[in-house]
């Protein structure tokens, strides 16, 4: 295994595998083209690149990703740090175009965990066997688990997790928005709106099992993500739907289309209404329609 990142050693916390893995971290500098690339000419030798880069930083690689790596199916697994709204930073770090820009890509496997044992599981599934490039956005933030440090699991690809389970209307989440997501849910329950949220893990491929199940199940669908509704997870809902000929209603819930300014995460979140309260309130109004 060896690290690679574009000047971001402290950012992507590669600064610590450096103190212990000296001879196995390469910091490119910036220059996220050449990291990519690099990876790629590390894959073709048997060795397994983890490249840590920002999620906007790694729209700057776009052209490697699909020419040096995609193309050639090779073994390279992106560690897509500061997935969606990144806070204080700006508009120019926004990372909510990667879910978009990523899943078009064939040969791709694209995840987010929700929490830090699945990014865990999720980077230990990554170098197992050589299935292709792999991967894994995740947030700018704090963790949400007291402990995370869990024994590895492998985690099957393309397969995603029912959190609970309930009727009418159905979450499906994709990334640590689903801990929102869940927290809102349970909060409804104990009014007797009993949602149901599903934690769909792999945007590429998608669970079509699970989603099946919860097409059948109930009556709204309402999809949730830390990223730009054109082109994103719910997108690929739509898509799955118009597909099997499923008729449910549909709510596509994340980043609109406009360039998010500097704010707190918090702000960001209720300015693109995908807070716990707008959550919550369309829920309510869905489970309520759909209940008469």
């Amino acid at each position: 295994v060896l690290a690679i990142t574009a000047a971001m050693p402290s950012g992507t916390g590669l600064n610590k595998f450096a103190e212990k893995f000296q001879d196995r971290f390469y910091d490119v500098g910036i220059a996220e083209q050449h990291a990519v690339t690099f990876a790629a000419g590390l894959a073709t030798e048997n060795y397994k690149p983890y490249a840590a880069i920002y999620s906007t930083f790694l729209q700057r690689a776009y052209d490697q990703v699909i020419h040096d790596v995609a193309i050639q199916k090779l073994h390279v697994v992106f560690c897509i740090d500061r997935g969606g709204l990144v806070g204080a930073d700006g508009e120019t770090h926004q990372g909510v175009f990667d879910i978009a820009f990523l899943r078009c890509i064939p040969n791709l496997i694209v995840s987010s965990p929700i929490n830090e044992e699945e990014l865990r599981n999720l980077m230990y599934t990554a170098q197992l066997k050589k299935v292709g490039p792999f991967c894994i956005r995740y947030p700018r933030g704090k963790g949400v688990m007291k402990n995370s440090q869990t024994p590895f699991k492998k985690i099957q690809i393309g397969t995603g997790k029912e959190l609970l389970k309930g009727k009418i209307v159905a979450c499906i989440t994709f990334g640590p928005i689903g801990n929102e997501v869940l927290e809102v849910a349970q909060n409804l329950y104990k009014r007797n709106i009993q949602v149901g949220v599903y934690n769909l893990r792999f945007v590429k491929p998608l669970d079509e099992v699970l989603l099946r199940k919860i097409f059948s199940s109930y009556n709204c669908i309402i999809t949730i993500e830390d990223g730009c509704v054109q082109g994103g997870m719910g997108s690929a809902i739509l898509e799955f739907s118009a597909k099997n000929n499923y008729h449910k209603k549909i709510e596509i819930l994340g980043v609109p289309d406009k360039f998010i300014p500097h704010g707190s995460q918090n702000e960001q979140k209720k300015s693109c209404g995908i807070d716990k309260k707008s959550i919550s309130n369309l829920i309510e109004k869905n489970f309520k329609k759909f209940n008469t």
